[in-house]
Formats: structure tokens, C-alpha cells, sequence
């Protein structure tokens, strides 16, 4: 996941980057008279990556914008966290000034998206951001329905 300005600029240019060697390694391998079928998968892996990061740039795009998906189980609450902060334009500094903690702080709990933060840590969290949430409980039924 992008979580930063600067993270989302590299990957735009490793996106061109990339977007550039994938087209000569295909020209080299169709140069080598390899059948359609070989250079497509020799090139999978690279392609695979290419979409894997567009992807990520997408979603970063989508939170700039202030898309965001609904939250289904509480497992998904570090990556909203994150998501908000970059759509308030915070960067992790600010997060960790607002919080009274050292920015490798915050980037260690952005890293692992909060998994295992306590549900005070969340909430204050949540209010550094000056963030509310909604909750609400459905059952197994109404979720297949």
C-alpha cells in the first residue's frame, strides 16, 4: 500500500519505467522468434508486478479523492486509517506530532496497518485524525442476502 506522497511519485515513474522495459523485452524476445504463447509467459511476471503496483496507484488516487470502500470487519481499520490520513493530507510527521510519538512510530504501525494495536491506541488514533466512525452489526443472513 502507498502511504505517502513521495511513495505514490516513485511509483508513478516505476510504473513508466516499467511500462518501457516490458515493451523492449518484448520486442527482444519476439526478435528472437519465440511463438506469441513463450513471450507471454516470459513476460508474466513482469506484467503481473506492472498491474500489482497500478493497482496500489489507483487506490492511492481513490483515497486522495476521498473513495472510500466500507469497512466489513474490523481487519480492514489500519489500512482506513492510513487511507484517511492521506486523504486529510497528514503527513506521518503530523500524525506523530498529533499523537505525542516519534514519526518511526507511526510509519511501524502504518507498516503493519495497526494489526495488534490495542482499541485505545485505534481511538486515539482516530481522534488525532478527528475522524468518527459508524458501526454497524449485521448478521451472517443478512450479509448473503
Amino acid at each position: 500500500m502507498i502511504k505517502t506522497e513521495a511513495a505514490y511519485q516513485k511509483a508513478l515513474k516505476r510504473l513508466r519505467e516499467d511500462k518501457d522495459m516490458i515493451e523492449k523485452q518484448k520486442q527482444t524476445l519476439e526478435e528472437m522468434k519465440l511463438t506469441s504463447e513463450q513471450v507471454e509467459r516470459a513476460l508474466a511476471p513482469s506484467i503481473s508486478f506492472h498491474e500489482q503496483l497500478k493497482e496500489e496507484v489507483v487506490y492511492y488516487e481513490r483515497i486522495k479523492r476521498g473513495e472510500f470502500d466500507p469497512i466489513i470487519n474490523l481487519h480492514e481499520l489500519g489500512k482506513m486509517l492510513i487511507a484517511y490520513r492521506i486523504y486529510i493530507g497528514l503527513t506521518q510527521q503530523e500524525l506523530a506530532n498529533r499523537l505525542d510519538v516519534s514519526a518511526a512510530q507511526v510509519s511501524r504501525d502504518e507498516r503493519n496497518e495497526y494489526y495488534g494495536a490495542t482499541l485505545e491506541r485505534l481511538q486515539q488514533v482516530m481522534e488525532a485524525l478527528q475522524m468518527t466512525s459508524k458501526t454497524e452489526i449485521q448478521t451472517e443472513e443478512l450479509l448473503l442476502s
